[in-house]
């Protein structure tokens, strides 16, 4: 049975940021491998940094050593107390660990200002000490429990590896991708959101990743403000060859429960494919049929493939009623309309104690997980629809962590349209089907 840690993620990343963004892995618990302390060092010695962590009734306390805890060799200490999400830390000096330990009690027993009695269950420490890390006036603390964990790096190499490798292979996969049936040769996607949520820079960041460095080809606005004006769609190009990719994502004016945002009737025309790239939007009214920029009568090609909501993780909590309303409205247009549609969560790299490790593992990290989890209780998408970015916005380099999250997104969306491609009347799909090799023989 594998041993954990009684930290809480939150105690766990407070821990982990403020002793250099490191990762905790648990050497020793005491409860499991017992409160003793010369077996505490044979196990924990020559580990490089490493972090004790102390749980009495009322504290959590502990002691870092960045250099190690090494037999007979003196360390710099560092005590800290966790109070809450509040953590304060006094520097000890130079210890062995037998002394801060208590071991071979005959020779290191000389006074000092903190020391862990693992074998009498209690911390000692003096009053200069108690003062300096904000805690009650009492020398002596109880040890429920105590853990040592050795501080790694949060992307060693063979992470690194493994997020370069699974991002050579998506790019590999979307490179190659092939929409279903071959009913068109790109899939259309298109980005809808409150404004500001992060579409523009969602194609952004895609074509960034294609081309191999950072690119701005779509302006982007502040998160409350926008400035997609016009329908845009963007095929992009791909830099290692220069063709064109398999999709084309599609860029709108944003959602607002107030004026200034797209309007809702000219949501239909651009599933059906009846609006041209460019169009001027109007908040006030839909475009009327006798625009140049209206398409008479759009081909299955015209048409959007899938839908992709865009969320800015920091504002999920304060989506108004009507902006609720408004979304839950446009999902069951799209339900009724057989559009396949997704989620997607920006700024989560905005979010408090989120580290480029977490990243990796995103699916395991608590205040992530809880915004999905409030993306589908207050908006109706399953889990598995909602996807995870972290757009490029201020970066001069492309990122593989962030790349791989990017891609993953839009290998889903491409999945999305595939759903809706293989879900089409079986006498619309033979008719295209038809075209398209009447249209590869040459003939009209």
């Amino acid at each position: 049975m594998a041993v954990t840690t009684r930290l809480t993620w939150l105690h766990e990343k407070i821990l982990q940021n403020h002793f250099g963004g490191k990762r905790l892995s648990l050497l020793y618990k005491g409860s499991v491998h017992g409160f003793h302390n010369g077996v505490l060092l044979d196990r924990c010695c020559n580990q490089g940094p490493t972090l004790t962590v102390i749980y009495s009734e009322d504290h959590i306390i502990g002691a870092y050593a960045e250099e190690g805890y090494q037999a007979r060799k003196y360390a710099s200490i560092i005590l800290f107390a966790l109070q809450e999400t509040k953590i304060s830390e006094w520097k000890l000096g130079l210890y062995t660990p037998e002394t801060l330990f208590c071991c071979d009690v005959a020779k290191y027993n000389s006074p000092t200002n903190f020391q862990i009695d693992g074998r009498n269950r209690k911390v000692i420490m003096d009053l200069k000490t108690m003062e300096n890390l904000g805690l009650a006036q009492n020398c002596t603390i109880s040890i429920q429990d105590y853990e040592v964990f050795r501080c790694e790096d949060s992307l060693d190499e063979r992470k690194i590896k493994g997020v370069i490798e699974l991002r050579k292979s998506l790019l590999s996969a979307l490179r190659t991708y092939e929409p279903y049936g071959s009913l068109v040769q790109q899939i259309r996607i298109l980005l809808l959101g409150p404004i500001g949520a992060g579409k523009s820079s969602f194609f952004n960041s895609v074509r960034s990743v294609f081309q191999g460095h950072v690119t701005h080809q779509a302006l982007v606005g502040t998160n409350t403000t926008g400035i997609s004006e016009k329908y845009r769609t963007y095929s992009i190009r791909d830099g290692k060859d220069g063709k064109y990719l398999p999709f084309i994502l599609c860029d709108s004016l944003g959602l607002s429960e107030k004026e200034g945002g797209l309007c809702m009737d000219d949501i239909s025309y651009i599933l059906n494919g009846n609006i041209r790239d460019r169009y001027q939007f109007n908040p006030m009214e839909s475009i009327k049929l006798n625009h140049h920029d209206y398409i008479d009568s759009p081909s299955l090609k015209d048409r959007i493939h899938c839908v992709a909501f865009v969320f800015d993780a920091s504002s999920i909590e304060y989506f108004s009623s009507q902006m609720i309303v408004k979304i839950k409205r446009i999902r069951r247009e799209l339900v009724n309309a057989g559009v396949v549609h997704v989620a997607l969560l920006t700024h989560v790299d905005s979010m408090d104690l989120i580290t480029k490790g977490d990243l990796i593992e995103i699916e395991r990290c608590v205040p992530v997980r809880s915004k999905l989890e409030e993306v589908q209780r207050k908006l109706g998408f399953a889990l598995s629809d909602i996807s995870v970015v972290s757009n490029y916005s201020s970066e001069w380099e492309l990122d593989p962590v962030k790349d791989v999250l990017i891609l993953s997104a839009l290998r889903r969306m491409l999945w999305a349209a595939d759903d809706f491609l293989e879900d089409l009347p079986f006498e619309q799909i033979g008719n295209l089907r038809e075209e398209i090799i009447n249209c590869a023989q040459g003939k009209k």
